[in-house]
């Protein structure tokens, strides 16, 4: 358990920022699954949420929740599979 003052705010810190980005990636998952599910079955509608996927993905790299090139090579490979 931490000590000093610092520490103990650090731990506050870590699990605000801890679940912030756990919803993060939780909707990211949830998109790529509805994303995924639909491309075989409707184009149009797998573009709309791939559209929504990639907004996503692009946000989550900005703050650092995934790093630039993942979010990049997850774009790439969705958009593969959407083609």
């Amino acid at each position: 358990m931490a000590q000093t003052k610092s520490a103990i705010k650090e731990l506050r810190k870590t699990k605000k920022r801890t679940l912030h980005n756990k919803a993060i990636k939780a909707r990211l998952n949830y998109l790529e699954r509805k994303f995924l599910k639909t491309v075989a079955k409707d184009k149009k509608e797998a573009k709309a949420i791939y559209i929504q996927l990639q907004q996503a993905l692009d946000k989550a790299a900005k703050v650092n929740v995934l790093k630039k090139n993942t979010a990049s090579r997850k774009k790439s490979r969705l958009a593969k599979k959407l083609k």
